[in-house]
């Protein structure tokens, strides 16, 4: 059987990649021209395209018979925010009509984000959970509950959908978004982020890769179409996070402890310089809301 996986390039795209050419399935890859993929296995089809590029996703799906859609534009803020939408729901609506149009294609596993779903308030989620949307801390999040209406309505009309939702995906690899517990770690011992985070005992998801990875194939072999799966894991603190990893690496743990509302005016501050010099802030506002909806959600 043959399967397609968009996405290929990023830090669970890869890994999903690796474990499906170790179970004996012939992996397509759709990547940019652009993209680095130099960490992908020489076994893999390479074809190049983009999911905003219907023409290409209508090649690429030929003769496949799942596809995984990981493809997204992840990111905690962008100086234009619409390349969201075009990314993460634009791609999704030519993802699913090139499912349609394919003719091959028997099942597609849609890889959406516990931001979908939208904070907890330290409850307890389940997959019949849906945004408020009262409010969005950042233009990703509001682009990916879009995308979330659209994948669930595309399932009411019978659509072949499967829709995964991970928790903060963590693991061993490179640091980019998709790896945001280890940028945090980074952080921590880089020095920017010599404290905690609010309170410090608010608990969110997290998910490690590889449970993820067996999640998508699970949801591939057993996953109903139209059915919500959680890939969410242990509900833990940033406290114990940055205390388990002062123990593993013998250092001391943090004293300091930064409240949201400050962290959000360092925000503010760092913003209004990068438009004066024109350099990325470290940090901007969405990131620090970031911050506050992370702890808020428990699954």
């Amino acid at each position: 059987m043959k399967v397609l996986v968009t996405g290929a390039s990023g830090y669970l795209g890869g890994r999903l990649c690796d474990a499906l050419l170790r179970q004996g399935y012939s992996v397509r890859v759709l990547v940019r021209s652009t993209s680095d993929i130099s960490a992908l296995s020489s076994h893999l089809e390479i074809f190049y395209g983009d999911i905003i590029d219907y023409a290409s996703l209508l090649a690429a799906f030929s003769s496949c018979t799942v596809v995984f859609h990981i493809a997204a534009l992840v990111e905690p803020w962008l100086p234009d925010p619409s390349k969201f939408f075009s990314v993460n729901v634009g791609g999704l609506k030519n993802v699913l009509a090139a499912v349609k149009e394919s003719r091959t294609v028997e099942k597609l596993v849609y890889t959406s984000s516990f931001f979908a779903l939208g904070p907890t308030d330290a409850g307890i989620a389940d997959e019949n959970q849906v945004h408020h949307e009262k409010f969005f801390c950042t233009e990703y999040e509001r682009s990916k509950v879009a995308a979330d209406k659209i994948a669930m309505q595309a399932a009411t009309e019978g659509a072949p959908i499967v829709l995964l939702y991970p928790g903060v995906i963590y693991g061993p690899g490179k640091v980019t978004a998709g790896n945001a517990v280890a940028r945090m770690i980074v952080e921590r011992f880089s020095g920017r982020l010599p404290g905690y985070i609010g309170c410090g005992n608010d608990r969110f998801s997290f998910s490690h890769v590889e449970d993820v990875v067996e999640g998508h194939i699970a949801a591939m072999e057993k996953g109903e179409h139209g059915e919500r799966y959680l890939l969410t894991g242990e509900n833990a603190s940033f406290n114990h996070l940055f205390d388990m990893a002062a123990v593993i690496t013998h250092t001391n743990k943090p004293t300091l402890t930064f409240p949201l509302w400050l962290i959000q005016a360092y925000a503010w501050l760092s913003l209004l310089f990068a438009t004066i010099t024109g350099n990325l802030p470290l940090i901007t506002p969405p990131v620090s809301s970031l911050y506050s909806i992370l702890i808020k959600t428990t699954l």
